[in-house]
């Protein structure tokens, strides 16, 4: 009787919660359904050929020469950032001891550097890679200081990712005579790809939305960086091209027409990741 009793006095704090939970998905959901809408709205009619010509100039303000070097600055920061997060997540959950004091240590300082702002990150940009190494307003600049920006959230996600695992994969493994090397990059690893893409995902979406960082060390010269000095070349991103346009006054809707671009870039880039992940896991 007294079970019956609690439970049904917890009912009614039940139902409440899960309207609370209901209400605020609700909400979430439709809010992003309207940001979607109000920039595809806003922005698809002023999407024009001349928006993709090959160069920039006051009339057409093609954005081509911004998708490319995004492209490349993605790449680049991608490539410097990700190995270093997924080996130090190694470390961390599969060869650091247990209560170790570099431990804690690495962990304090992700976190730390996860909620640096991004102005922050530009102005060190800035003062070590732009003048103190000299390499100017550059895209090499700028991809190593978003590097450093996605490093925490790469190192995180891949931990969890890692402790995620169950520890009968590598116990198996270690049954059938795998070294720990071979365990970690043969049972571990590949299991946790879905988590790993998850944070790189969240990279990609934070190196492409950047700003304040990339105007600080890439610049915001509107050419395509080419040639065999290409990384020292000034550029700017789709986000920076955006904000550019919105503050000068005359091409919003040009600038609204970046928007739908950004979003439909980071849509293909989801929706490769999860076939991505789908087909590793369908083939481990």
């Amino acid at each position: 009787m007294q079970v019956e009793i609690k439970s049904k006095r917890k009912r009614p704090l039940s139902i409440i919660l899960k309207i609370l939970v209901a209400v605020a998905a609700l909400i979430t959901f439709a809010a992003l359904i309207f940001l979607i809408v109000y920039i595809l709205v806003n922005g698809i009619p002023y999407l024009k050929p001349s928006l993709f010509a090959l160069e920039y100039n006051s009339e057409n303000v093609s954005m081509f020469p911004a998708l490319i070097n995004t492209l490349l600055m993605t790449l680049i920061a991608l490539i410097i950032a990700v190995p270093l997060g997924v080996f130090t997540a190694i470390y961390l959950v599969e060869y650091a001891k247990k209560g170790s004091k570099l431990v804690e240590v690495i962990r304090m300082t992700a976190e730390t550097l996860s909620g640096i702002p991004s102005i922050v990150y530009g102005l060190f940009g800035m003062l070590f890679f732009v003048q103190r190494l000299q390499m100017g307003l550059s895209l090499i600049s700028g991809a190593l200081t978003v590097a450093i920006m996605i490093l925490p959230l790469v190192i995180r996600t891949t931990e969890e990712a890692l402790i995620s695992v169950p520890q009968m994969y590598r116990e198996a493994s270690f049954g059938l005579g795998a070294g720990k090397l071979r365990t970690v990059f043969r049972a571990v690893l590949p299991s946790a790809v879905p988590g790993i893409l998850a944070g790189v995902i969240l990279a990609i979406g934070r190196i492409v939305g950047e700003t304040a960082a990339l105007i600080y060390t890439a610049g915001t010269v509107a050419e395509i960086a080419v040639g065999s000095d290409f990384l020292l070349d000034s550029t700017r991103t789709l986000a920076v091209h955006m904000y550019i346009l919105s503050s000068e006054g005359f091409h919003t809707g040009e600038a609204y027409a970046t928007g739908v671009v950004l979003l439909i870039m980071v849509f293909v880039i989801n929706a490769l990741s999860n076939i991505a992940a789908k087909k590793i896991g369908v083939n481990k």
